[in-house]
């Protein structure tokens, strides 16, 4: 199937990512909290940007960076006065995700809830889709 702004035909999948009509991510309260932190303590930064790179054993993995500068390539997310920032072609890998920040026994750690992903690998580190 191909879709071609609302046109279906015989063939891979296409989409704008200008003209694509995305569902956005989510912060939890706790992950707002952490990138308010975050900003609090790297005042000349606007948020976070959350991005993926080709990664690991399953194909991609999350990227965050504070930004300061973010592009008109950059849509904003917003939760409890959290910013953060995700580049348009991220979209079709991380579209419909909720970002929550949790305690694993020692360690505190941003998960992500992506209904994209179709697996991840073992260890966590990776996904695809």
């Amino acid at each position: 199937m191909k879709i071609v702004g609302s046109k279906m035909t015989d063939s891979v999948e296409t989409f704008s990512l200008d003209e694509s009509s995305w569902q956005g991510v989510n912060l939890t309260d706790s992950a707002a909290k952490q990138i308010n932190k975050l900003m609090e303590q790297n005042p000349e930064t606007k948020g976070l940007s959350l991005g993926v790179k080709q990664s690991g054993c399953a194909g991609f993995g999350y990227v965050f960076e504070m930004i300061e500068n973010p592009t008109e390539n950059h849509l904003l997310f917003e939760h409890n006065g959290a910013h953060l920032y995700v580049p348009k072609e991220a979209m079709p890998f991380i579209d419909g995700t909720v970002i929550d920040y949790v305690q694993e026994g020692l360690n505190r750690i941003f998960k992500f809830n992506n209904p994209k992903a179709q697996h991840a690998c073992g260890c966590g580190e990776s996904f695809g889709v």
